[in-house]
């Protein structure tokens, strides 16, 4: 007797949930994708697995707040302390990234420090 698991993009919903946080780290190839691509994963399917929905809403949480801490410090560039937040907002994304990651590969919901909550998991 085999129970088939559901297949997300021919990945099963852990690995697309594992997906969903590392595919931010797509910015360093493409500007921008970082952002656009994890919200379209989400989207595409959090109607069909809780997991995934919970996964997409802080991994958005998180992406939204990262946009607008880089607005403010783009505005403090000004004063030029906005480089250095600049820098450490793009190191905390790479940790953040791979630390959640790899607690949804253990099937673990990891909340990002820092993020705002607009989507309540």
């Amino acid at each position: 007797m085999t129970t088939e698991e559901k297949m997300y993009w021919g990945l099963t919903a852990r690995t697309y949930c594992t997906l969903i946080h590392v595919s931010q780290l797509a910015s360093i190839v493409i500007p921008g994708l970082g952002l656009i691509l994890p919200i379209v994963m989400w989207i595409a399917h959090k109607d069909q697995n809780e997991d995934i929905d919970k996964h997409g809403k802080v991994t958005a949480n998180w992406l939204i707040s990262l946009v607008i801490y880089s607005i403010i410090c783009g505005i403090l560039l000004l004063i030029f302390i906005g480089a250095f937040g600049l820098m450490i907002l793009g190191i905390l994304n790479l940790i953040f990234a791979i630390i959640a990651a790899l607690k949804a590969n253990g099937g673990e919901l990891w909340h990002y420090p820092l993020s705002i909550k607009f989507f309540k998991v």
